[in-house]
């Protein structure tokens, strides 16, 4: 069985989690979910998408058999309040940042409305919509700062290192927008305030530490090493003046002016 599932993470930070332990036991409620089946995990505002994709391994577990996941809760009070009831371990398969697993396309192709609650996948349009395009291959997410023919660069790292996630985690995405909001860090520009519906929950993703000068094993501080910037903004910090690169502060000044 298929389903989707929410996921706020003003609440808890499932974003970490996951990518700490690469599981999370979850809360059933009253939905039926049985070992094997399939969970999909909606991220609500200000992503509204899917991004997650888990398989259940455990069911109807409680309290003294899950992880004590306190630090991931926004929330102390909902900490506490989540310790009722029979949870399940749901193991992470694959995470996206697709714009086809956007709220609008997923209603499009047959969801009826943002999930709430578990949702059982029955319209079999809708889960060969989600098992068709839930995939990074779609899109890159991150602005690509080089592209060479000879080796297929992207971001100054050679295709076959591009799979390796720190370089375009939707985890570190979400961390960043989460936390810096969706406005350019440069002029301001919020897309849906300038462009309506059409704009919602736009913005590129600037690593302040080049990728050419990041490891494979380096972990990326959503805080301090990505920031949202338009897509104008994010071209000219990549433009080089007198041989060097602007910063963002050399950038702002040369906007006021």
């Amino acid at each position: 069985m298929n389903w989707i599932i929410s996921a706020n993470s003003k609440m808890y930070d499932h974003s970490s989690s996951f990518e700490h332990y690469g599981s999370i036991d979850w809360r059933q409620g009253n939905a039926k979910f049985e070992i094997g089946d399939t969970v999909y995990i909606y991220c609500t505002r200000p992503l509204m998408m899917l991004q997650y994709k888990c398989i259940v391994d455990r069911i109807d577990l409680n309290y003294s058999q899950i992880r004590d996941d306190k630090e991931y809760w926004i929330d102390e009070k909902e900490y506490f309040n989540s310790l009722d009831g029979k949870f399940m371990a749901l193991r992470l398969i694959e995470q996206v940042s697709n714009t086809q697993m956007k709220l609008g396309n997923l209603k499009e192709n047959g969801l009826k409305a943002a999930p709430q609650g578990p949702v059982k996948i029955k319209d079999e349009n809708l889960l060969n919509y989600i098992e068709t395009y839930f995939t990074d291959n779609y899109q890159i997410d991150f602005f690509p700062e080089t592209v060479k023919e000879d080796e297929i660069e992207y971001e100054g790292a050679k295709k076959s290192v591009i799979v390796n996630k720190y370089e375009r985690s939707s985890k570190a995405r979400e961390n960043a927008v989460n936390f810096h909001g969706l406005n350019c860090k440069i002029c301001d520009l919020n897309f849906k305030e300038m462009y309506g519906e059409i704009g919602e929950n736009f913005i590129h993703i600037h690593h302040l530490i080049p990728i050419n000068e990041i490891g494979k094993n380096y972990k990326i501080d959503y805080k301090n090493d990505l920031i949202p910037v338009c897509p104008n903004c994010h071209a000219m910090l990549h433009r080089k003046l007198n041989g060097k690169e602007p910063t963002l502060e050399e950038l702002k000044r040369m906007i006021k002016k």
